[in-house]
């Protein structure tokens, strides 16, 4: 089966999915080996691994080619963030073409002015809902396989009010985006309120604010959370600052060599050389 047909399978599941933020391939059989049913491959998080903050630095060769990557390692569908498409509705065709190629089974454009930047960062500014209607559009039109998914996110909400990000949010769909992602939600009150503008419309949540279940209860097909990526940087810097101070590193605080070659397929390429060894 197509990975965005099984999404699109799970999606009609009268439950909420909860997607981890994965920033490479690595991260994505992590959260594939401990049973999560799909990922989300984070902008911030590809920016990360290239050493820059999510401030539209990423190009789209970037994300496709960590997209690439991280769809060929699991075997459960991806969700990848595809920036706000790369310029204007004829870019954003050959965006979702591309990503399409990639094998990941959705994306979110979000509409954001050039050079975008994270949901959370200060100094966003969002273009017009009338022009990011035609690139959800183009969008739409663009996509070769009907199952893939097309997310419209809006980050109206901290410069406009809930009015017109519940209006912007409305008409991305009438443009034919599937599901709404409202990026910048900072309070539990804004989650319940974007439960209650638009309960019509398939909801994608990004947050850590309440447990799963909550967000199950208020009705959002999706949760995103950055918790397993941002807790790399912890774990990190906890080793490493042990290592630096003391000269020795907790071994509790890491895994084995082992376990993570298993995760990697070890056992298989063992099982290959036995194979295809020449006698």
């Amino acid at each position: 089966m197509k990975q965005t047909t099984k999404l699109r399978e799970l999606l009609s599941q009268d439950k909420l999915l909860v997607a981890p933020f994965i920033y490479d391939a690595f991260s994505a059989k992590v959260a594939q080996h401990v049973g999560f049913p799909i990922v989300y491959m984070s902008g911030f998080g590809t920016a990360m691994t290239m050493g820059y903050p999510d401030v539209g630095l990423t190009t789209l060769s970037e994300m496709l080619e960590n997209a690439r990557r991280v769809a060929a390692s699991v075997d459960i569908p991806v969700i990848a963030d595809a920036d706000t498409g790369y310029g204007n509705a004829i870019n954003v065709r050959r965006t979702v073409q591309e990503y399409e190629r990639t094998g990941v089974a959705g994306i979110h454009i979000e509409d954001q002015t050039f050079p975008k930047k994270c949901g959370f960062f200060k100094g966003k500014a969002v273009i017009p809902m009338e022009e990011h209607v035609t690139k959800i559009r183009a969008a739409v039109d663009a996509r070769t396989d009907p199952d893939f998914l097309i997310i419209a996110r809006c980050d109206a909400l901290e410069i406009n009010g809930w009015e017109d990000t519940a209006r912007r949010c409305r008409a991305y769909i009438n443009a034919g985006a599937e599901m709404v992602f409202v990026d910048g939600i900072k309070t539990v009150d804004d989650i319940a309120r974007y439960a209650n503008e638009l309960p019509e419309i398939a909801r994608i949540y990004n947050g850590d604010l309440v447990p799963t279940n909550h967000v199950e209860q208020l009705g959002f097909k999706v949760m995103i959370h950055r918790g397993s990526m941002l807790a790399v940087h912890k774990a990190l810097t906890q080793v490493m600052s042990q290592l630096h101070n003391t000269g020795v590193a907790d071994s509790a605080l890491y895994s084995t060599r082992e376990e993570v070659a298993d995760l990697l397929g070890l056992a298989d390429i063992y099982r290959m050389e036995t194979e295809y060894a020449v006698t």
